[in-house]
C-alpha cells in the first residue's frame, strides 16, 4: 500500500462512516466548524487559543466557528474562572447525547452495502476493529 491508497481508503471509510451514522453532509456546518467541534468533543472546557493550537486554524476562524456552533445550540461557552478575558467551550449536553447516539449505531449494514461480498461483512468489521485498536490511539 502506498500513501495514495491509504488516502483513498481513509476517504472511503469516512463515506462508510457517514452511511452508518446517518450523517449526511450538513450544509449548515462547514468543514472547519466540524473540525472545531471534533476538537471540543475530544477536549472539553478548552479555550479558543487551545483549540487554535490543536487545529492549526487562526484564532479568528476558531472564534467565528464557535459563535456559529453556539448559535445552533451545539456548544456553550463560559468565562474562564482563572482569567475572565478567556472563554471555555463545551459541547451542549443535548448535542453530545445526539452525537453519542449517532456514533454508537451498528456499522454492519453500511459495511455490507460497501463491499462486493456481503457474506464477508463480519470479517471486514473484525478487521476494522483490530485496526482501530492498533491505530486509533487518539
Amino acid at each position: 500500500m502506498d500513501g495514495g491508497q491509504l488516502y483513498r481508503l481513509g476517504r472511503r471509510l469516512i463515506e462508510i462512516s457517514r452511511t452508518a451514522t446517518g450523517q449526511d453532509y450538513d450544509p449548515a456546518l462547514t468543514a472547519g466548524q466540524v473540525a472545531v467541534l471534533e476538537d471540543v468533543i475530544k477536549n472539553p472546557d478548552s479555550s479558543v487559543n487551545e483549540i487554535r493550537d490543536r487545529t492549526g486554524f487562526v484564532q479568528s476562524h476558531v472564534s467565528v466557528s464557535i459563535a456559529k456552533l453556539k448559535e445552533r445550540g451545539i456548544v456553550q461557552t463560559a468565562p474562564d474562572p482563572l482569567d475572565g478575558r478567556r472563554i471555555r467551550v463545551q459541547v451542549e449536553p443535548e448535542a453530545m447525547d445526539a452525537i453519542t447516539r449517532r456514533a454508537n449505531r451498528d456499522i454492519n449494514e453500511a459495511i455490507a452495502g460497501a463491499i462486493e461480498d456481503p457474506e464477508r461483512t463480519q470479517w471486514v468489521v473484525d478487521l476494522l476493529e483490530e485496526l482501530a485498536v492498533l491505530l486509533a490511539k487518539r
